[in-house]
């Protein structure tokens, strides 16, 4: 079976205006869903991190987040689908719908070694 990496996209405020009482059942979705047969891993981000680039043969080095729009990449779940639209169905009752978008992406097997 092919592998899918689903990249969770949101605003990073979207939990500001929950109680802590929606924290906690959101919480117990992302943990329900996470639980599913065909989910190989998942991991939450941390918001900020460093941005490396090559620029006139040197590298820089900038604080994140790195996205030009207000949404970020909070997390990512990997899974297993026999082929992308597989993928699209599981991925359709997904919890993170209620705070952004989830990117789909096909994670390419490594070439065997000779």
């Amino acid at each position: 079976m092919a592998q899918y990496l689903l990249l969770l996209r949101s605003d990073p405020s979207a939990w500001d205006n929950l109680s802590p009482e929606q924290m906690q059942r959101t919480v117990e979705k992302y943990v329900t869903w996470r639980n599913r047969p065909f989910v190989v891993g998942s991991n939450r981000l941390e918001m900020t991190g460093r941005l490396m680039q090559k620029k006139d043969d040197k590298i820089g080095v900038t604080d994140g987040p790195f996205s030009e729009s207000r949404e970020v990449l909070g997390g990512y779940f990997a899974i297993e689908a026999k082929d992308l639209d597989e993928a699209v169905a599981r991925t359709m009752d997904h919890p993170h719908f209620e705070f952004g978008s989830i990117e789909i992406r096909e994670i390419m097997p490594r070439p065997e070694a000779n």
